[in-house]
């Protein structure tokens, strides 16, 4: 009996022990995932450090539920857009749903992709690539987080483990998702004289106009020499359809897809698969197209349309 007792206490010491030795330090956290997080900073423009110090925040150095089983670092959850396999964790409410990774570079990409796209930190990719605490501080600015300390943590770890050094230069090869966004151009041939010159803007190359009070279909037509037909087709709207004060209206056919610093756009609250066409300046059935969903399809906030590339398979 003795015997016995004895064998279970060893086994138990044993497997706690494993499991402590099994767990990954800070230091090793970051020295196997800095160079995943420095092409993710070349690819996307988030700071290595930014990413690294988040990983490490929100995973506790991989060591978590989510990272161990699901290979998911920062706590992305899964929205009626997922697709791929799924684990259920305790946060905010029980059981709530998250993404399960095939493996942690997947996890890396989905949420630099989740930053790029998302309009409210687009204004985070015009500070300088080096500005890690502007980076924390706008983070949570943002709404990344709701404790109150989290930019003061991320920069805490950033610094004492020097991961700023890995910001230094890497060349980002995207321009900010801010760039191209209502761009005022020049005019050109466009006939504005009965509209006292008005402003011509410019997305993803085509040319577009805000709406007035006093403009109308008919009067909007006849001003920039259009067929009846092309203002609703550009558009993708009916000729009887009201225009509204501040509506963004296309004297150009759309395009088949965005512009490359607008590969994917996470939805917000009140958004459609319409609105998010007129945003990017992309023609609604090859949004369709790239999101793999037909015409019925209405997104959820927090879900992730595509606006280059195919949705993947998984």
């Amino acid at each position: 009996m003795r015997r016995v007792i004895l064998t279970v206490i060893l086994t138990i010491v044993t497997t706690y022990f494993n499991t402590i030795c099994a767990q990954t330090s800070q230091q090793e956290y970051f020295k196997q995932y800095q160079d995943l997080a420095k092409r993710q900073m070349e690819k996307f423009g988030v700071p290595a450090s930014i990413i690294l110090a988040q990983g490490a925040l929100e995973s506790g150095s991989g060591n978590s539920r989510l990272a161990v089983k699901a290979n998911n670092h920062f706590g992305i959850k899964c929205h009626s857009s997922w697709t791929g396999p799924r684990i259920y964790h305790d946060d905010d409410a029980r059981g709530e749903c998250f993404r399960k990774y095939r493996n942690v570079e997947n996890s890396y990409l989905d949420h630099s992709e989740f930053l790029r796209g998302a309009r409210r930190y687009a204004f985070l990719f015009d500070l300088d690539p080096t500005d890690y605490k502007g980076w924390a501080k706008g983070l949570r600015k943002a709404g990344y987080a709701t404790d109150p300390q989290y930019p003061q943590k991320l920069i805490r770890i950033i610094e004492e483990n020097k991961l700023y050094l890995l910001d230094k230069g890497i060349l980002i090869e995207i321009e900010s998702p801010t760039q191209g966004m209502g761009e005022l151009v020049d005019p050109g041939n466009i006939n504005i004289d009965i509209f006292n010159q008005r402003k011509i803007y410019m997305r993803n190359r085509i040319k577009f106009i805000i709406v007035n009070k006093e403009d109308t279909y008919k009067s909007l037509t006849k001003a920039f020499e259009l067929m009846p037909w092309q203002l609703a087709k550009y558009n993708e709207i009916s000729r009887n359809d009201k225009l509204k004060e501040g509506q963004e209206l296309y004297i150009q056919p759309k395009r088949r897809k965005a512009e490359p610093n607008h590969p994917v756009h996470v939805v917000e609250e009140g958004e459609t698969m319409y609105s998010i066409s007129q945003m990017y300046g992309i023609k609604l059935k090859h949004l369709y197209r790239r999101n793999r969903v037909d015409s019925n399809y209405e997104p959820d906030e927090g879900d992730k349309v595509y606006l280059r590339g195919r949705k993947p398979t998984k």
